[in-house]
């Protein structure tokens, strides 16, 4: 039998516990008493026995999931739905939620191997509702949010449950990475990153134009200058690679048009060996070329494993008058996943300062790594959005540059960077933040362009 089937009857599920009750029910469940606890599971044991072996939940396999076993389960929810019994129909979905979950690791062990997939369930349009395995994260807590949302997913731990109606426009994308793009995480349960601010020095102008109505700010690259920044960029992968960094980090809009190119040629024509040494999830500095804002993502060998478009517009105020990013968002969103460190997503600045979107790609993904290339005039913003971030179990890294500063706002420019990681209780505040100070030539234009910084976040 088809895996969906089983998948479309739990999104059902789901779909038809959300859409008929109010918030108050999710509340209400999170402290549900012992008897309606026995009550829900006998009713689920009465009625699908081979769901049970004694008082374990038996794990369902290809093997065991047939049509009698379907049809069990099919009756029982129409049972439920009948007598609007809502509680023993959450209890069946988190029945299916820990019965499924061997199911869901081989599903992981698939998705591996393909550039991207889509949902579980093939029912997304009718129900609101993908279904995606959930990778584990070891600083999330278990009961991520529960205390702060009252949904659903509060109550799933081997799902990730994705609603259209927080998704609304977005187009998800879904790479769940291969086990040995982070071969020191799968040891060490920890994942090293470098994070670079480049250069003081620009390669690029801010050009200003208007049409009829609005008027806009977009970019000119220097020919030039490609060479050079190319050949640093390549000079700081190779630099995180030797400190045994699984993650290098650039800014927003340092790259040139012969970027990307230049870096995937080099990469891969160094050998195996060579090429273990970097830092295996590379994201590039962001291109502002033909309307759109990009970051590529690529891997140890030299494969682009994604690109990412910047989704919202960053408004300039320059001589007297607002400017606004010429670019056409995408509204494609990445979400990479990985068994240990949860849901990444790359936001490029003003995508992270985006309030609602923030909150939306944090909602609807779990998202428990947030990387931000950024170009910036000063960090003051990304610090206090980080605090969103933290509250969700959701570790971040900002990256500026020194390119970025402008007469009169060195100040700004104190910290370059900064780690935003979710610690234990009993550890030291001072470690949740973790600060990437510009160098001392800074204030006088200065730059020898030797500055990349290392962090590691881990298990808490």
């Amino acid at each position: 039998m088809k895996t969906y089937v089983i998948y479309n009857i739990v999104a059902e599920i789901c779909s038809h516990i959300i859409k008929n009750c109010e918030e108050d029910f999710f509340v209400k469940y999170s402290c549900v008493s012992k008897e309606e606890r026995t009550r829900s599971r006998d009713i689920i044991k009465e009625n699908i026995p081979s769901l049970f072996k004694g008082e374990e939940i038996v794990k369902i396999t290809q093997e065991n999931l047939d049509n009698e076993l379907i049809r069990h389960i099919e009756a029982l929810i129409s049972k439920l739905i009948f007598l609007k019994d809502y509680y023993c129909l959450i209890s069946l979905a988190q029945t299916l939620d820990e019965a499924l979950s061997l199911l869901l690791l081989s599903e992981i062990h698939g998705f591996e191997q393909e550039s991207f997939t889509t949902v579980l369930n093939t029912n997304r349009e009718t129900t609101g509702i993908g279904l995606l395995p959930r990778c584990s994260c070891v600083w999330e807590r278990k009961r991520r949010l529960s205390h702060c949302y009252n949904r659903m997913d509060n109550f799933m731990y081997h799902f990730l449950i994705m609603e259209n109606t927080i998704l609304g426009e977005l187009v998800d994308k879904h790479i769940f990475l291969k086990p040995d793009i982070f071969p020191n995480f799968r040891e060490k349960k920890a994942l090293k990153i470098a994070a670079t601010p480049l250069s003081i020095k620009r390669d690029h102008k801010f050009i200003y134009l208007s049409d009829e109505k609005v008027q806009y700010v977009s970019l000119e690259y220097f020919e030039k200058e490609y060479e050079h920044t190319n050949k640093l960029i390549l000079k700081k992968i190779l630099i995180a690679g030797e400190n045994e960094c699984d993650i290098a980090v650039f800014p927003e809009i340092m790259a040139n048009p012969e970027t990307e190119s230049y870096i995937v040629d080099k990469i891969k024509k160094l050998s195996s060996s060579e090429q273990k040494k970097l830092p295996s999830f590379i994201i590039l500095p962001s291109l502002f070329e033909g309307k759109s804002n990009t970051v590529t993502v690529i891997n140890n060998k030299g494969n682009i494993i994604a690109k990412q478009k910047k989704q919202n517009p960053f408004r300039e105020y320059y001589k007297g008058d607002n400017y606004l990013e010429e670019i056409i968002p995408s509204m494609v969103v990445n979400i990479f996943h990985y068994e240990g460190i949860g849901r990444i997503a790359v936001l490029i600045c003003k995508d992270f300062l985006t309030t609602k979107y923030l909150e939306q790609l944090m909602r609807c993904f779990k998202l428990t790594l947030i990387i931000v290339p950024s170009f910036s005039t000063g960090s003051y913003d990304f610090v206090q959005s980080f605090d969103l971030c933290a509250h969700d179990d959701c570790n971040v890294v900002w990256i500026n540059t020194c390119a970025a500063v402008e007469d009169g706002k060195e100040n700004n420019f104190k910290h370059i960077g900064y780690v935003r990681k979710r610690i234990s209780r009993y550890d030291d505040e001072s470690q949740k933040l973790c600060e990437m100070a510009s160098c001392s030539g800074f204030t006088k234009g200065l730059c020898n362009e030797d500055c990349i910084f290392f962090e590691t976040m881990g298990m808490v």
